[in-house]
């Protein structure tokens, strides 16, 4: 017998019976058009499985209680909307009951008393309201964006002992009913979305089916570590295994943004997967790329492809949504748009760029203020302020982002970005040592997360430890060799070498990181101290003049104010690397 825990959400329509007899065919109509387009396409987005229908009521599994109640909150505001010009007494209306418990798995079917219980609770609600159990109630205290009403304790039906229930304090009735909601409804987060079709196998060999699976099925596991995306269940994705498909028309039926497709072809002891990204809504190839492998160990090669790709698309994904947010007009942005508008600021590295990311970031939290992300984005901004020297006063910026890194764990402690915005703050209060537990923390995480990994090398740099420093800075650059945060991988790569005395491979990769998007003076400064250490003075002197242009400020003392190392060795090797370069104390 298989078991698991899961959150169960029951829900039925109000007065069902009444409806179908005053007009069956049509409120059988209303009822099959808003569970297809509407509930299906929002459990979906959260992450939910519809185990049944029973007829006017729906059985759905999550495995977040979070998303559970994010979703029957976003189910409630968003019917009461739709039924507002239906006349009253022909209106849809839902109970909804949510709990957390253990339950029996047979084939797609659960049962239980974690399934009962869900039944039980919601045959309590009233109309257009929630109820949780205690059990559900407890997870979702403090998550979510809601008020909850104690009820007591309830004898149900068929369960031994009394279960005590939550109500959400909130009205979701239609705007033309006696009842006035109580609270505003809460924001429906409109995160992007994908689907991973499941590979094809172009093999000929039908041995190789469970390898293409395998990727498809690994790829989506991974990309599911991202909390900012929405990625489509296996279940849903693998009905179009074995069909030629319309990637365009995939994306409308499983309502997403985008899609990922491959393929798996294997020729002797060798194998190659290819995969592309495309834009579901323009069937335009965002992404493409493909991996050839020698096939000594099947598990291990699975395992890389798949990190391969899923490092390779989480960037892509995040430019393609600070497209569209900046695209749209200003007028009735979501949260998450005005948070990618911040994005786009912060990567342009300007002070009035990254000032005006701190204002949107902000404003994306007045919004929704249980937006991880947003708190994530602000650290960034905190960050880049300091190491930039653009900073009214880098101490308030320090204190800054260690508080808003908290407030980024605490609203999502499973969140990997999370804990890498942590590793971040204590970074640029130079408390190395401390931010290598969470930037571990969000590796575990999310081992595709390319900024976690360089986070630990700039951490490893920073105390001298050039050796962990190169390990880590590589596996960054290898998974993300498109990111926009490329050129701090590689100056910091620089400085790694600078420290092994190895000038040569400094000043290699110290000119691949001035070659990246936006300025940043610690990539001409070990490029510097590298061509010092060289005896390259004609190549310094040029190179001197063009960072003077940016920083007219620019010298050994700014360098020494200004840089994260807390190594005294390292950083007194790197200003006399300076010095030798014939930058001005």
């Amino acid at each position: 017998m298989e078991r698991r825990l899961a959150a169960i959400l029951a829900a039925d329509v109000v007065g069902y019976t009444r409806l179908m007899g005053n007009d069956e065919a049509g409120t059988l109509r209303r009822l099959t058009e808003l569970r297809q387009h509407f509930v299906e396409p929002l459990v979906r987005a959260h992450r939910g499985r519809i185990v049944k229908l029973m007829g006017d009521g729906l059985l759905i599994e999550f495995a977040s209680v979070v998303d559970a109640v994010d979703c029957a909150m976003a189910w409630q505001a968003g019917t009461a909307e739709r039924e507002a010009n239906t006349d009253e007494d022909k209106r849809l209306r839902f109970r909804i009951g949510i709990n957390l418990g253990d339950v029996i798995v047979e084939g797609d079917d659960l049962y239980g008393d974690g399934v009962n219980i869900a039944a039980r609770i919601e045959a309590q609600a009233d109309p257009c309201s929630i109820c949780l159990s205690s059990d559900a109630y407890r997870q979702a205290r403090g998550k979510v964006d809601a008020e909850f009403e104690d009820l007591g304790d309830h004898e149900l039906k068929n369960v031994a002992e009394a279960v005590r229930v939550y109500r959400i304090a909130a009205s979701f009735s239609s705007p033309s009913t006696d009842v006035a909601p109580q609270t505003a409804a809460p924001v429906l987060l409109e995160k992007p979305s994908i689907a991973v079709l499941p590979f094809k196998n172009l093999s000929g060999d039908a041995d190789q089916e469970y390898f293409a699976d395998g990727v498809s099925e690994d790829i989506i596991t991974a990309l599911s570590r991202n909390r900012w995306l929405m990625v489509i269940a296996r279940n849903s994705s693998f009905t179009f295994k074995g069909e030629a498909v319309d990637l365009k028309h995939v994306g409308k039926q499983l309502g997403v943004l985008y899609v990922l497709d491959g393929s798996v072809r294997k020729g002797g002891n060798r194998i190659r997967v290819a995969a592309q990204l495309i834009d579901a809504g323009s069937g335009k190839q965002m992404w493409a790329e493909r991996y050839d492998r020698v096939l000594e160990d099947i598990f291990a090669v699975q395992d890389e492809v798949t990190e391969s790709i899923v490092a390779a698309i989480a960037p892509e994904l995040s430019k393609a949504e600070q497209q569209r947010a900046t695209a749209k007009t200003s007028e009735n942005l979501t949260a998450w748009e005005i948070y990618q508008r911040g994005m786009w600021h912060l990567y342009q590295r300007t002070k009035e760029d990254l000032r005006e990311a701190c204002r949107l970031f902000d404003s994306a939290l007045a919004v929704d203020p249980g937006l991880s992300p947003a708190c994530s984005g602000l650290v960034d901004a905190y960050y880049y302020e300091v190491v930039l020297g653009l900073a009214e006063s880098a101490t308030k910026n320090r204190e800054m982002a260690l508080h808003v890194a908290r407030r980024a764990v605490q609203l999502d402690p499973d969140d990997a970005a999370a804990h890498c915005a942590m590793g971040k703050a204590r970074i640029v209060r130079r408390e190395h040592a401390q931010a290598i537990p969470d930037l571990q923390l969000a590796v575990s995480l999310n081992p595709s997360l390319a900024w976690a990994h360089y986070g630990l090398g700039a951490a490893a740099v920073f105390s001298g430890d050039s050796d962990q420093a190169i390990t880590h800075l590589e596996v960054a650059i290898q998974l993300s060799p498109r990111d926009q945060h490329m050129g701090s991988f590689m100056v910091r790569l620089a400085e790694a070498y600078l420290l092994k005395q190895d000038y040569g491979r400094a000043v290699e990769w110290a000119q691949k990181a001035l070659q990246q998007q936006g300025f940043q003076w610690s990539r001409y400064a070990a490029l510097l101290a590298a061509f010092g250490f060289l005896n390259e003075q004609a190549q310094a002197q040029r190179v001197l003049q063009e960072c003077l242009e940016q920083r007219p400020d620019f010298s050994v003392s700014m360098v020494r104010d200004g840089h994260l190392y807390t190594d005294a060795a390292s950083m007194d090797h790197y200003l006399n690397g300076l010095r030798k370069a014939g930058v001005p104390e």
